[in-house]
């Protein structure tokens, strides 16, 4: 008893004198210091002694300033080691600094009834994967290894700290290659929580207080296991090692069950290096081509340039490079896509839910990316085809640091439109190239820097007086910035331009040079932020100024009569801002919320028209013009455009989702074509044409069986538009400098169901696609010539009501497989002659109501056979053969249907783009 009653006086005494010392005053003055100094000046001051590691404060830059006037040492250590991952403990004037962990004065109040057999647990876990118990990292950055030992710390420990659960955000990287890793699962040991990591291999993970054990697991990579010891929010970089295991097979599956967790509607992704095995024409990869054999996604016909998204027009898509808007999206005449793929890594397409930061087009949003270079090694990638090559070629400039790719593609071979089924193309020739370069630096793990530019041209001769010139350039450059690891922000701006020109050199005096030309300049500021688990924040702002040569004509020689023609220029200024919310109520419900801004200015130097109200647009109703200066405000437009998409998952592999976009469009495309021509011209909105307007409602289910093997989709739209374009009977758009009087401006609707089953990996893997869709437009004025089809609701020119696709590929052996692309549409809308009448001394045509009837429907099959080089790993390039027919079948499809009278009467012709099969062999290479 006796000795018990001394024990408890020592205590006593040592926590008296402990308590005096922490009470003592200290003053003292500092004056942009390191903390090591500012530790010694406490020392000479005072009678303290600090127990550290020096090593601690190597990466110290911090510098610090104050005055402190009687304070005790405690408040003084807390000023101090404020915003490190080090504590302190007083004991008499003893002050040991620990970092991360916290030392008590007592003991835990549960320690002692902790169960036997899991203090067991914890300590042979400990022994058996720390050999040094505690090994002390930066809590802001820490980086684990299979060669890291010890428990890994993540924050600082707080005494008073009550919160239960910290957020561990994070890279998981080759071990080797130190490249990020997608798809890893990162999972908590004994606990029911994962994350995986995302394309970029990031990762973001809720974990408890306290000890964790955190797995990684991948099919390809070891499996790794740490101890970590979590006090606070914190950074975490895995590294791990590729699994060297033999295997008989390996499948790989990527973005596991996001057809079905993610909110957004109506979004697809692209394989771009799946696309090889599909037989196309010409046997060249297609990027746009392959787009079309999803459903919801058409063309007016073989070999035409543009394509139309759930009813929308050509215009109606935006079209991003790296950010970058690209304009015109074919070559040789609409038969190749200006996109090169073998310098593309990912094509994601957005038809439903259009993200907030994307804007200004009303139907889809095509978002490419294009390769990075390697910035360890040489890598390249080629083509050899029967009218194109290409080569690719990616190359580090600093290793592990910068890197540069680059590629080309161009065409030697003209004998395409020999071929054709068309006499008045016989003597014709066309011929193409494109150049894409990319550049990467990494200033630091904060800081990076990437730029593209791309260069496109195009020429033709369709007779043997005009030669016909188009280009595309964009440059993109963005700079990256993460700020910590839940909030990151990138500034990009950008610039695109298209062009055409046309060289006609008649016989005789009526030479002439023709032009346009479209530039549009960006800039985008766009931020990240992970708030918590529940909700991720996208927001920023973004503008673009708009200049529009709308066209001119000049004479090309001193002999040419030819008057000049020039349209004053067109500018218009459209900016936005964005926020989006990507909110997990609870683990059924997800909801995508997103709202933007957008603002257009149309902009003078220009001379508007004014017309009379409640008038038709002509030259009669003209009652003054305006004329405004450069860059003075001609008129303003804008709205909010709200998105939302709900998803609720039934299960795992179930789910059901809804949406809501409304969307403006300030940019049009004068056409009076049934596609997209390379002479075709934009416009802006000004005082005469209004914006675009568009919103969709969609509705799907989403489901995948056999293990994720198979997917399977089904959704429905509804899409209501107003000002839409269109053009009165004969309108002539073509360098008229009053162009709104032959414009007309409706409503337009359109509707459809789409199905998609689609099996990824396997044997036979592919997928088939069904579109029901309808796309109607109303032109209806209280004037007869501004007024189609009695101003009912009638079928635009690409309304195509069934549509089904099939590509599939089959695989004999590893290296040996037969692709098949089977497509089948309903016939487009076409007005006919009826009949004809006499009239005033003249005969003339009567014909149908616009779009009344429909040419013959179109099917084609193609057929592929694929070749694989042997899979040897040490060789200098592996190798992959396709030789593939289109059109096997000889179908004799019509592209168009035109009349002509003959002997008094009108007779009816089609003509068409490929009525053979079409024969191609290309060779593929990559190192």
């Amino acid at each position: 008893m006796r000795k018990y009653l001394l024990t408890l006086l020592f205590i006593a005494c040592n926590q008296l004198l402990f308590s005096q010392n922490k009470k003592e005053l200290v003053s003292i003055e500092f004056k942009d210091v390191n903390r090591i100094s500012a530790i010694h000046a406490i020392e000479n001051a005072t009678s303290y002694k600090f127990y550290y590691a020096s090593e601690w404060f190597d990466s110290d830059k911090t510098l610090i300033s104050g005055s402190y006037k009687d304070v005790t040492i405690e408040e003084l250590s807390d000023k101090i080691f404020n915003g490190t991952n080090l504590n302190f403990f007083i004991q008499g004037n003893k002050i040991i600094l620990t970092k991360n962990s916290a030392i008590y004065e007592t003991l835990a109040p549960n320690y002692f009834t902790l169960k036997n057999a899991e203090k067991e647990t914890v300590n042979n876990d400990v022994q058996k994967e720390n050999p040094i118990f505690y090994q002390q990292y930066d809590s802001t950055s820490v980086n684990i290894s299979k060669k890291s030992y010890g428990v890994v710390l993540i924050g600082k420990e707080k005494k008073t700290n009550n919160k239960k659960v910290y957020t561990l955000t994070g890279y998981v990287k080759d071990d080797l290659t130190q490249k990020p890793i997608s798809n890893i699962t990162i999972r908590i040991r004994n606990k029911n929580i994962s994350a995986v990591t995302n394309d970029e291999g990031y990762f973001t993970i809720q974990v408890p207080a306290g000890l964790n054990y955190i797995q990684t697991e991948s099919i390809n990579h070891a499996k790794m296991t740490k101890s970590v010891m979590v006090y606070d929010d914190g950074k975490l970089d895995i590294y791990i090692s590729e699994n060297i295991n033999d295997l008989e097979e390996v499948i790989i599956k990527g973005k596991v069950n996001k057809n079905v967790r993610e909110a957004i509607t109506g979004v697809s992704t692209i394989d771009v290096e799946g696309i090889k095995n599909v037989p196309l024409v010409l046997g060249e990869r297609d990027i746009f081509r392959i787009a079309t054999t999803l459903p919801g996604i058409k063309t007016t016909g073989e070999g035409s340039a543009g394509f139309n998204v759930r009813g929308g027009k050509d215009d109606q898509n935006l079209i991003l490079l790296d950010n970058a808007t690209l304009y015109n999206t074919s070559h040789f005449l609409g038969f190749f896509s200006v996109v090169n793929p073998y310098t593309t890594s990912k094509v994601d397409i957005y038809k439903g839910s259009i993200p907030a930061q994307f804007g200004g087009r009303l139907s889809s949003v095509f978002d490419i990316a294009s390769k990075k270079g390697s910035d360890e090694k040489l890598v390249g990638e080629g083509g050899i085809g029967t009218v194109t090559s290409n080569l690719t070629i990616g190359a580090p400039l600093i290793k592990g640091k910068s890197s540069i790719l680059v590629g080309v593609r161009g065409t030697y071979s003209e004998w395409l439109l020999n071929s054709l089924n068309e006499e008045s193309l016989k003597n014709s020739e066309a011929s193409f190239y494109d150049g894409t370069a990319k550049y990467n630096y990494k200033i630091n793990e904060k800081n990076n820097l990437e730029s593209t530019f791309y260069y496109s041209y195009d020429s033709f001769k369709i007779s043997s007086d005009s030669l016909y010139k188009y280009t595309n350039r964009l440059f993109s450059l963005e700079y990256g910035h993460t700020f910590n690891s839940k909030n990151k922000a990138a500034l990009i701006f950008t610039n695109s331009q298209y062009k055409f020109d046309i060289e006609y050199e008649p016989i005789g005096n009526k030479a002439f040079n023709f032009g346009y030309k479209l530039n549009e300049t960006q800039a985008i500021l766009n931020f990240k932020s992970i708030l918590n688990p529940k909700h991720n924040f996208n927001y920023g702002v973004s503008t673009k100024l708009y200049k529009v040569d709308p066209g001119h004509l000049f004479p090309s020689n001193a002999e040419s009569i030819r008057i000049p023609i020039d349209i004053d220029d067109e500018k218009g200024l459209e900016s936005a801002a964005y926020f989006a919310d990507n909110y997990s109520v609870n683990d059924k419900i997800l909801i995508n919320l997103g709202l933007r801004y957008s603002f257009f200015a149309a902009l003078g130097e220009s001379t508007q028209r004014i017309y009379q109200e409640n008038a038709p647009v002509n030259d009669a109703t003209v009652i003054s013009t305006q004329t405004y200066k450069n860059n003075e405000v001609i008129k303003t437009f804008g709205g909010f455009e709200p998105r939302l998409a709900i998803r609720y998952l039934f299960t795992d592999d179930f789910s059901i989702k809804a949406s809501y976009d409304k969307t403006y469009q300030f940019i049009h495309l004068l056409t009076n074509n049934t596609t997209q021509s390379p002479t075709d011209a934009w416009k802006l909105t000004d005082l005469n044409v209004d914006p675009q307007e568009s919103q969709q409602y969609s509705l799907g289910l989403y489901k995948n069986i056999d293990d994720d093997l198979v997917e399977i989709s089904l959704e429905g739209y509804y899409k209501k538009s107003k000002n839409l374009l269109d053009y009165k009977v004969g309108g002539e758009l073509v360098l008229n400098e009053n162009v709104e009087t032959q414009l007309l401006q409706g409503e337009g609707k359109a509707y459809g169901i789409e199905l998609l089953l689609k099996k990824q990996y396997g044997r036979l893997n592919g997928w088939l696609g069904y579109t029901y869709s309808r796309a109607f437009i109303k032109l209806n004025s209280e004037f007869d010539d501004e007024k189609v089809n009695n101003g009912e609701y009638f079928p635009t020119n690409f309304d195509k009501p069934h549509e089904v696709s099939a590509v599939l590929n089959y695989k004999f052996t590893k290296r040996y497989s037969l692709s098949t692309n089977f497509i089948y549409q309903s016939g487009r809308p076409i007005t006919y002659p009826i009949g004809a009448y006499h009239y005033g001394n003249a005969d003339y045509t009567l014909y149908s109501d616009r779009n009344k009837f429909r040419i013959p429907d179109y099917y084609r099959l193609d057929i592929g056979f694929n070749i694989e080089g042997n899979h040897k790993i040490k060789k200098l390039a592996h190798s992959f053969w396709n030789i593939s027919i289109y059109n096997v079948l000889g179908r004799n499809n019509p592209y168009s249907i035109y009349f002509v009278t003959e002997q008094g009467k009108v007779k009816a012709y089609k003509t068409s783009i490929f009525s053979i099969p079409i024969p191609s062999v290309t060779y593929n290479f990559k190192f």
